[in-house]
């Protein structure tokens, strides 16, 4: 992710380019935006996957999946951010008279890649945990069968939860859905060469 334009904006402006916007998605954060370019296939797949699953497990119930289509705003930080998958329990409340930026996620999926790992981990989860209403926030790898859901404890802590092996099982307990791992990953070739440019690293 690289920075559009030097001169800084407001979060109205930056609304207003981006709803504009065709081609090109972009974060924001401290007046500057930040362009968001495609992942690779495999990043595609665990997405599809996740939110088929998640769906099918909170089908009938007041949960809403949603993928990387929905924009979500950490109003203590201004950042805008748009996660691989979200999970909404709650009515979803909005940051202005539009549908498209939702300020009470319950769970945020973000599909790991090498070039925004570090981001994922550092800064995103930083800003992630700004957010009230968020109960978990998982890591999800691309490159082997591994997914670390952090859950945020009575204590204000957050506590990790590991699930690296195909046999095993992935809990979501904000939302009471499991997953077994193999259908995260099923149809993903692990390890193999991207079909789709990865995104580059974020200048935040």
């Amino acid at each position: 992710m690289s920075a559009q334009s030097q001169a800084r904006l407001t979060p109205e402006q930056y609304l207003e380019l981006e709803r504009a916007a065709r081609d090109v998605r972009s974060e924001y954060y401290n007046g500057r935006m930040y362009a968001m370019s495609g992942g690779t296939y495999p990043h595609a797949i665990i997405i599809g996957n996740l939110a088929r699953h998640l769906g099918n497990g909170l089908e009938k119930r007041p949960r809403v999946v949603t993928t990387s289509d929905m924009r979500v705003r950490v109003n203590k930080t201004g950042l805008y951010t748009y996660p691989d998958l979200v999970v909404v329990c709650d009515p979803p409340q909005y940051g202005d008279g539009r549908h498209d930026t939702v300020l009470n996620p319950t769970l945020i999926i973000e599909v790991l890649s090498p070039s925004t790992e570090a981001y994922d981990r550092g800064f995103k989860f930083a800003q992630y945990r700004a957010l009230e209403s968020l109960q978990e926030y998982a890591l999800v790898s691309q490159s082997e069968p591994r997914v670390e859901v952090f859950r945020r404890q009575s204590s204000g802590d957050w506590l990790l939860s590991e699930s690296a092996d195909m046999d095993a099982v992935c809990r979501f307990e904000s939302v009471t859905c499991t997953i077994a791992v193999k259908d995260i990953y099923d149809k993903v070739t692990l390890g193999g060469e991207a079909a789709i440019p990865d995104r580059p690293s974020p200048a935040v």
